[in-house]
């Protein structure tokens, strides 16, 4: 199978789909790599990185899309690229689909069928390819959500680790998730008041262990979250639903009540985001200003540590992306319940459940 490898063009996203060594491994199973001139030097691989290992290197965008069969990325298609769908594609990324009608309906029309990394999951229910992002993200948030609460970013000035005689910020993560839990486990390293909400019992109980009392765990409900995030400095919105849209749990009178200057970092932006005032940032204007709270909502936040995010998406992707190769794709998700669970859409058909509910529309299972 010929696998291609595009330059990703979302805005300021410098990692790459594909390393040199993941490359060599397609080759050492027979397949072929055709990757985009330039499309690793974000992350630190040259074209003559890919080159030594038997990667075919090309200048034309349209000819990696053209002659590929699998198309790996790390970020949905964009519309400069919806041109290159096409039927009979196998295209393999982050499609966060149910806030993306768009991108939806495109896939559809094109008769693309499309895996999510972030709709793959394994039957205990963990999600293997969004798991190292989430953990990526996670710790960016504490350092991010830093940043918007100094004054020149127009935050209150508060610094979360305290200073000696002077209390530490207080840190509200909303959602015990990956992501949640690893802005929780950085924010308490240096210092700050933490607290984590989130509905499941038995995962705070596992929070608490891990977090050896350096935390607070809440209940969350209405009037714990509400109680919790007026009182917060920075609020982390780490909320996830598998394939569909994440609840808007921070409504916009919510946010308003929060204190001047706070900052909200909204980690569940790709899938429409937790806070009814969010909307999806760059890394170029990553913060606004909405009700006096500093909101970051940045679309692609391990974008900021693309030699790191790489390393990380490559080693989790890899294995998958083999398989579908080997197999060929209904193959490969009768073989491997978590590939079939990561089929989003399937030759004009939406295939994955819950983005099937988020766009209105009937599922139709190609194993039927």
């Amino acid at each position: 199978m010929i696998i291609g490898v595009p330059a990703e063009i979302k805005a300021d996203e410098r990692r790459v789909s594909l390393t040199p060594a993941g490359a060599a491994a397609f080759r050492t199973h027979g397949h072929r790599v055709i990757v985009h001139s330039g499309a690793g030097v974000g992350s630190g691989f040259s074209d003559r990185d890919y080159r030594a290992v038997g990667a075919a290197i090309t200048r034309s965008a349209g000819e990696v899309w053209g002659r590929a069969k699998l198309v790996l990325k790390v970020k949905e298609p964009q519309p400069a690229e919806f041109r290159h769908l096409r039927p009979g594609l196998i295209l393999f990324t982050y499609l966060h689909l149910a806030p993306d009608k768009r991108l939806a309906h495109e896939l559809l029309k094109r008769g693309v069928s499309s895996v999510g990394y972030e709709t793959i999951q394994l039957e205990d229910g963990s999600l293997p390819l969004l798991a190292p992002m989430s953990e990526v993200a996670g710790r960016l948030a504490i350092q991010a959500g830093s940043w918007c609460l100094q004054a020149r970013s127009g935050g209150r000035g508060v610094l979360l680790s305290g200073a000696p005689g002077v209390r530490p910020g207080k840190v509200v993560v909303v959602g015990g998730g990956i992501a949640g839990f690893n802005a929780c486990r950085v924010a308490a390293a240096i210092g700050a008041e933490v607290t984590i909400l989130d509905v499941n019992p038995s995962r705070l109980r596992y929070l608490s262990d891990l977090l050896g009392g350096h935390a607070t765990t809440v209940m969350s409900n209405r009037a714990s979250l509400e109680e919790e995030v007026r009182q917060a400095d920075l609020v982390i919105g780490a909320v996830l639903v598998p394939g569909a849209r994440t609840p808007r749990l921070l409504s916009a009178a919510l946010v308003a009540k929060m204190k001047h200057g706070a900052a909200l970092v909204d980690l569940s932006i790709d899938q429409g985001g937790v806070s009814e005032t969010s909307r999806p940032t760059t890394h170029g204007k990553p913060t606004f200003v909405r009700s006096g709270v500093v909101h970051y909502c940045v679309t692609n936040m391990p974008a900021m540590v693309p030699h790191t995010s790489t390393y990380a998406l490559t080693n989790a992707t890899l294995s998958y992306a083999l398989e579908i190769a080997d197999r060929g794709l209904l193959e490969a998700c009768r073989a491997s319940r978590a590939i079939g669970s990561g089929l989003n859409t399937y030759e004009g058909h939406v295939a994955h459940p819950a983005v099937a509910a988020a766009l209105r529309m009937k599922a139709h299972s190609p194993f039927n």
